[in-house]
């Protein structure tokens, strides 16, 4: 259920601030946001299957935490990543 390498990186080659860039907190928002959007759909088909619904709620509580980071150091950059992604808040 993991997402592909290529897909992981396109994502990304989209959100870096650098070239070596793979570990800042918009990529990984934009890398757990599309794993959240994976299983979202495979809930879709499989509504029982609890176990990786656990799972879900913990990235989308591991994005959470880096999104009030990121909102805390760099506004403008979090800002930018909610609407890249269409996310609320």
């Amino acid at each position: 259920m993991a997402i592909l390498k290529e897909k992981k990186t396109e994502i990304i080659n989209r959100f870096k601030t650098h070239a070596k860039d793979t570990g800042s907190a918009p990529v990984q928002v934009a890398v757990l946001s599309e794993q959240i959007n994976h299983l979202t759909e495979h809930f879709k088909e499989h509504k029982k299957d609890h176990h990786s619904r656990r799972g879900l709620l913990m990235l989308i509580g591991r994005r959470r935490r880096l999104l009030d980071y990121l909102q805390k150091t760099d506004p403008k950059k979090y800002e930018e990543t909610i609407n890249k992604l269409d996310l609320r808040k």
